[in-house]
């Protein structure tokens, strides 16, 4: 029965022999760089149709081509198994992408905030949710994070509540030179906005 089994797996996926050395070598590439951690010898060599002698030969000439080339990359062997990894003359360069700030991902609800604050600064908190319907906190610190939004003063007002405006790093990112230049809200989507936050807070009071 294990091995009905076994014959049933192996004409499932049937064993592809890499016809050529230059084959080989780039179905081994491939492999490796798609593996991402270190792949046994014995998994290469079924992967590629031959027996782990000729495959282990194979990766050793791979090895020495990298290692003589000048490229970024290497392969390493580490107790029959081999990973591709990165040259350690190349660290910096690694480093310096690690370091540099990621994008800045916006999701609706900062979005929503953040027109909000574009086309009613100075704006305070509570005017912000006020609009909407709902607290604002998060979004709104995460924007000032992003510095896309920042901290303009104080109101003289009763707990002199903060009040927000955009950046200039908000007017580089949108492409607009000044926020006298935003773009105009159609009548029609202030009414559908309105719509949304009347009917969210229609929700919230049923619930």
């Amino acid at each position: 029965m294990e091995q009905q089994m076994k014959s049933e797996q192996s004409e499932q996926v049937p064993a592809r022999k890499a016809e050529s050395i230059e084959e080989a070598e780039a179905a081994i590439e491939a492999i490796l760089f798609a593996a991402g951690d270190s792949v046994e010898l014995e998994k290469i060599s079924k992967a590629i149709g031959h027996d782990t002698e000729t495959t282990g030969k194979i990766l050793n000439h791979m090895m020495d081509q990298y290692q003589a080339s000048n490229r970024g990359i290497r392969i390493l062997e580490l107790e029959h198994s081999y990973q591709m990894c990165t040259k350690q003359e190349y660290y910096e360069y690694l480093i310096n992408i690690a370091l540099q700030p990621k994008k800045a991902v916006l999701t609706d609800v900062m979005l929503e905030t953040l027109s909000i604050i574009a086309y009613k600064q100075p704006v305070t908190k509570q005017e912000i949710e006020k609009i909407r319907g709902v607290k604002s906190d998060h979004a709104v610190n995460k924007l000032v994070e992003y510095n896309l939004v920042q901290e303009l003063g104080r109101l003289d007002a009763p707990g002199r509540p903060i009040v927000f405006g955009t950046t200039e790093e908000f007017l580089r990112n949108f492409g607009v030179d000044s926020t006298e230049n935003l773009p105009q809200i159609s009548p029609v989507k202030i009414e559908d906005f309105k719509a949304e936050v009347e009917e969210e807070m229609q929700v919230k009071l049923d619930i």
